[in-house]
């Protein structure tokens, strides 16, 4: 790798050659300068994505969705970090470029041989299935996102477009219509809602032919595409078997209602020819409930963070978290301070709430309001950080409602009713976060609350406040 001399960033990797860009990002081939690791580096100006409220979502669904997608056939994402200016995703690096110039160089004119293009298949169906088993939808599965490595394995990238589902909302239909034309289903057109598995099915369909034929199904330059794509207007090539045959039109029916589900093509007689299933161990997400210690390839960097500078004498000058902290133990837990109590279900913090600890490196502004929550770090107990928050309640009469981690505080302020809510998350046995956040009521009279209560009866308690009054250091 021809790197640039010189451009060793957050001290880490060593930038190479630009692998590709579009409107709000670069992508660069890198290398870890500590394992000799290649990885591929996207970097995002802050000013540029704060201009944008559509992307700055995307941005924050992407790196959330691949950091918890751990699967054989997805790109897998390292770490995100940052600055002031720039954010940073450190990302598996991918030589062999995408399926798309894969099947150009090998399959031009008639496409692979079945089983060379079943052996992609295997891989694609494989990916996808796992990914709705997190209720993760792609939406833009096309070659152009689909790369290939130096093995011939395939890795499924870009979820920029994905719609990520929690387990309650599964079954609801989606709405926005995303994608590239020849790879979207009918059903997507027509805006009425559509389940975003059977759309990811109807855009394997498409793969799978072009896979095996060395074109796509529809003619993409044809003015009347979506009636081709609608009515499943379609020559399957004479080389087709019949089994293949037959999958394709399951696959690329227009009816979502009768169109094949991930399960069923895994017990489909073409597909299943030399199958096998990867095990669930290889291909585990991170939990957000997890006790057991931190993914080491997936990590958060705060580089001279106030976090760190607060930290006890042993902790060093540098924090590394994972993206979704499954570092962030149980309270309670061995190793932890006498007298926490502990919690049954951790809560995580994911990239952005890390980064977003230090004023310095602060990406809050890209995501939320400004001014609407503060963060402070702790060595003290986290009873004795509860105790305190309810006590704080009871100095203006209001209610505190404790659940394990959390404290509600709310109350009749003097414009309505105040409404804040307080979480502590464990960084370390020996370090906790306290996150409190307005969630309803007057910002006015919410900030009133913080300067005049929450402050004063935190000083002494948490990092950040000093003793003898002032501006605290550690909060936003």
């Amino acid at each position: 790798m021809g790197k640039v001399p010189g451009r060793l960033l957050m001290g880490r990797y060593e930038l190479g050659k630009l692998l590709g860009k579009g409107s709000f990002a670069k992508v660069y081939l890198a290398r870890n300068a500590e394992t000799g690791e290649e990885v591929a580096i996207k970097i995002m100006d802050k000013g540029h994505l704060a201009r944008s409220g559509a992307v700055q979502q995307q941005v924050m669904r992407e790196i959330d969705i691949m950091r918890r997608v751990r699967h054989p056939n997805v790109v897998r994402i390292h770490e995100v970090m940052a600055t002031k200016r720039s954010i940073f995703v450190v990302m598996e690096y991918v030589g062999g470029g995408s399926l798309d110039a894969y099947l150009a160089h090998r399959a031009a004119g008639r496409g692979l041989a079945e089983p060379s293009a079943r052996r992609v298949f295997h891989q694609l169906v494989s990916a996808l299935d796992y990914c709705h088993s997190l209720g993760v939808y792609h939406r833009d599965v096309k070659p152009d996102n689909i790369l290939v490595d130096g093995a011939g394995k395939i890795k499924v990238a870009d979820f920029g477009l994905s719609a990520l589902a929690d387990a309650d909302r599964r079954e609801a239909p989606l709405h926005t219509v995303c994608g590239t034309p020849m790879f979207i289903a009918p059903e997507v057109f027509l805006r009425r809602g559509y389940d975003g598995a059977k759309a990811d099915v109807w855009a394997c369909g498409v793969v799978l032919f072009a896979l095996a034929a060395g074109r796509f199904p529809f003619n993409q330059r044809d003015t009347g595409l979506y009636h081709l794509i609608r009515r499943g207007d379609y020559h399957c090539p004479p080389w087709f078997s019949p089994g293949l045959v037959r999958l394709i039109r399951s696959l690329l029916c227009p009816d979502p209602e009768r169109r094949i589900a991930m399960a069923q093509i895994k017990e489909n007689p073409w597909f299943r020819k030399g199958f096998k299933e990867i095990p669930r161990s290889l291909s585990v997400p991170e939990q957000r409930g997890s006790d057991s210690d931190s993914d080491s390839d997936s990590t958060v960097l705060l580089e001279s963070s106030p976090v760190a500078s607060a930290q006890p004498r042993g902790y060093g000058s540098r924090m590394h978290t994972s993206v979704s902290a499954p570092s962030l133990t149980t309270l309670g837990c061995a190793g932890s301070t006498a007298g926490r109590p502990r919690m049954r279900r951790l809560k995580s913090l994911n990239a952005f709430d890390i980064i977003a600890s230090s004023p310095s490196l602060n990406l809050t502004g890209l995501f939320e309001e400004p001014g609407e929550q503060m963060r402070f770090v702790s060595t003290a107990p986290v009873s004795d950080i509860i105790a305190k928050l309810e006590e704080i309640a009871g100095h203006v009469s209001f209610t505190a409602r404790t659940k394990e981690y959390q404290v509600s505080i709310g109350g009749n302020g003097n414009r309505g009713a105040l409404l804040v809510s307080a979480k502590v998350f464990e960084l370390t046995p020996e370090l906790v976060m306290l996150k409190v956040c307005k969630k309803a009521g007057d910002t006015a009279e919410y900030r009133q609350f913080c300067d005049n209560e929450l402050k004063p009866g935190l000083r002494g308690l948490v990092d950040g406040l000093p003793k003898d009054g002032g501006e605290p250091i550690a909060c936003n």
